[in-house]
C-alpha cells in the first residue's frame, strides 16, 4: 500500500470505525522481531474495541487489496508480523479486546477475547478455582490470539496438550468480513469440518481469531518438583517412561537440561544457581500435580528412589515448599534470557519422536564444530528440543555469522533424517518459508495454497507468512 489520496482516504474511513483511540503510527515494538533479526514495514498499527470494528476494518481492506498483519503480543520469533517488501499492509492490534465474556465453573471453560493476556487467563481461572494450564515464559505478555494462532504448547503439553487442545471454540473474522460465530463450546459436533482446527496454528492467513473458548481443569491443590541428575539424554528417556509407569498421569511437565544452559545463566549474569543442585551433565525438571487425599511426596520419593536403584539417576532434588518449586522453574525459564545475553550462531527449536532423541543429539553433536558450544534443553516430554548453538566462551555470535547457514542445514537435515519437525513450538511465519519449501510435504503444501486461497482468495491475511509461493 502506497501512501497516496485513495489509501489515505481508506485510513480516514478506518479510524472513523476505530476512533483516535483506535490507530496510531506503528511503535519500535510492532515493528521489531524480538531478537532484532528482522524489521517490518506498516501504515499505521489499527487497534479495533470489538469484534464488530474487526469486521468492518477487514471489510474495507479486502475491498481495497490491501494486506492486514494480525499483531499479538509481539513474543513470537519466526517474524509472522514482519512484513518487510511489497506493499505497505496495516498492522491489526487486539490489545484492547480483553474482555472475559463467559465464566462457566460447571463446564470448566472461559470465553476470553483475542487481546487477553494469557497470565491474566491463568489468573482468572485460578479465580474460579480453575486451572488454565498453558504456562509459557512469554505469559505474561503473550496475547491469546496469538497463542492459538501458532499452537504454542510450552511446559505442560505432556499432560494437557497444546493449544489447539485447550481450545472448545473460536469466533474468527475472514478476509471479507464475514464473522464465523463458532463459540458453542461442545465437546462433541461432528456437523462438518473442523475450522477451530484450521484457524489454530494458521498464523493468522485464513482469518483473525478475535475470541476463543478455553478448557479449564481441575486445579492441583498438590504442586512439587523435582531436580533430577542424570547422566545423558538416554538416561532421561528411560527415566521418563520409568516415570510414567509408576506416577501415571501426575505428571504435568519433563523437563531435559544440558548443563551448558545453567553454565549460561551464570555466564550471562542472568542469575546464581542455588546451593546444593545436583551435579551432572544432564538435569531433568519434572514436575507433578495432584488433588487432595494423596501423599503425593512420598509417590514421587518412592518412585525416585526405584529408579536410583535402576541406575537411571544419580541423585535428585524435591522441592519443599512452593518457592523452592518456583526456584527450579526460575533457573529453567530463564535459560533463554542467557541464551539471549550470550548470542546465539544459530538457534533451531525442533521436534523428534522421543525415541529418536538421544541418537539425533549424538548425531547433531558430531555435525557442529566442537569450537562452537552446544546449549540444549525443552520439554522431553512431547519430543521439544531447543537445540541452539554459541560462539566460544568471551566470544561473540556474531563473529561467526558464516558458520550459521551450515550449522541450520546440518541441524535441519538431522531432524529429517530421524523424522521430525524443524518448528515445533514458534511455528514458519516469515523467517522458515525456506525451511518449509525443502522440507515440507508437496502435498501438504499444495493443500495449504488451495486451503489459504479458497479463504483468501485476494491474499490480504498476512501476506507472504507460512504459506510459501508454489
Amino acid at each position: 500500500m502506497l501512501l497516496n489520496d485513495a489509501n489515505e482516504a481508506l485510513l480516514r474511513d478506518i479510524k472513523a470505525i476505530v476512533g483516535d483511540i483506535g490507530m496510531r503510527p506503528p511503535s519500535h515494538d510492532d515493528l521489531h522481531e524480538p531478537r532484532g533479526l528482522v524489521v517490518g514495514r506498516a501504515a499505521a498499527t489499527v487497534r479495533p474495541s470489538n469484534t464488530t470494528e474487526v469486521s468492518a476494518v477487514l471489510k474495507l481492506c479486502h475491498a481495497a487489496r490491501v494486506g492486514v498483519v494480525p499483531l499479538g503480543g509481539g513474543t513470537g520469533l519466526t517474524g509472522a508480523r514482519s512484513l518487510v517488501d511489497g506493499a505497505l499492509p496495516i498492522l491489526l492490534s487486539l490489545d484492547r479486546m480483553k474482555t472475559i465474556r463467559r465464566k462457566d465453573a460447571d463446564a470448566q471453560s472461559l470465553t476470553v477475547e483475542a487481546g487477553a493476556i494469557l497470565q491474566n487467563v491463568q489468573d482468572v481461572a485460578a479465580d474460579m478455582g480453575l486451572l488454565f494450564p498453558l504456562s509459557l515464559a512469554s505469559e505474561g505478555s503473550a496475547q491469546i490470539g496469538g497463542v492459538l494462532s501458532t499452537n504454542a504448547g510450552g511446559v505442560n503439553v505432556l499432560r494437557y496438550g497444546n493449544a489447539r487442545d485447550l481450545c472448545l471454540g473460536l469466533e474468527v473474522v475472514l478476509a471479507d468480513g464475514r464473522i464465523w460465530h463458532g463459540l458453542s463450546g461442545l465437546h462433541k459436533d461432528n456437523t462438518g469440518y473442523d475450522f477451530r482446527h484450521l484457524m489454530i496454528g494458521a498464523e493468522g492467513t485464513l482469518g483473525v481469531i478475535t475470541a476463543a473458548v478455553l478448557r479449564l481443569f481441575a486445579q492441583p491443590t498438590q504442586r512439587l518438583a523435582a531436580w533430577i541428575a542424570v547422566d545423558s539424554p538416554k538416561a532421561a528417556l528411560a527415566l521418563l517412561g520409568r516415570m510414567r509407569a509408576d506416577l501415571g498421569d501426575v505428571i504435568s511437565a519433563y523437563e531435559l537440561i544440558d548443563r551448558t544452559g545453567l553454565e549460561f545463566l551464570g555466564e550471562a549474569g542472568v542469575m546464581a544457581l542455588p546451593a546444593g543442585l545436583p551435579d551432572s551433565p544432564w538435569v531433568v525438571l519434572m514436575e507433578c500435580g495432584a488433588g487432595p487425599g494423596e501423599d503425593l511426596g512420598a509417590r514421587i520419593e518412592a518412585a525416585l528412589g526405584a529408579a536410583f536403584e535402576a541406575g537411571l539417576c544419580q541423585d535428585a532434588l524435591m522441592s519443599q515448599s512452593e518457592a523452592q518449586r518456583a526456584r527450579f522453574w526460575q533457573m529453567r525459564e530463564r535459560i533463554p534470557e542467557a541464551n539471549r545475553a550470550i548470542g546465539a550462531v544459530s538457534s533451531h527449536d525442533i521436534a523428534l519422536p522421543l525415541a529418536a532423541i538421544p541418537a539425533f543429539i549424538d548425531a547433531a553433536r558430531g555435525a557442529i564444530d566442537p569450537v562452537l558450544r552446544i546449549n540444549c534443553f525443552g520439554h522431553l516430554g512431547d519430543g521439544n528440543l531447543h537445540f541452539n548453538i554459541f560462539p566460544p566462551q568471551g566470544k561473540k555470535g556474531r563473529d561467526y555469522r558464516e558458520h550459521a547457514d551450515g550449522v541450520k542445514r546440518a541441524v535441519y537435515d538431522l531432524v529429517a533424517r530421524y523424522g521430525g519437525s524443524f518448528s515445533a513450538e514458534h511455528g514458519i511465519g516469515r523467517l522458515k518459508l525456506n525451511e518449509l519449501r525443502r522440507y515440507g510435504d508437496p502435498v501438504k503444501l499444495e493443500m495449504m495454497r488451495a486451503v489459504k486461497a479458497a479463504l483468501d482468495p485476494a491474499g490480504i491475511l498476512n501476506p507472504g507468512a507460512l504459506v510459501p509461493e508454489g
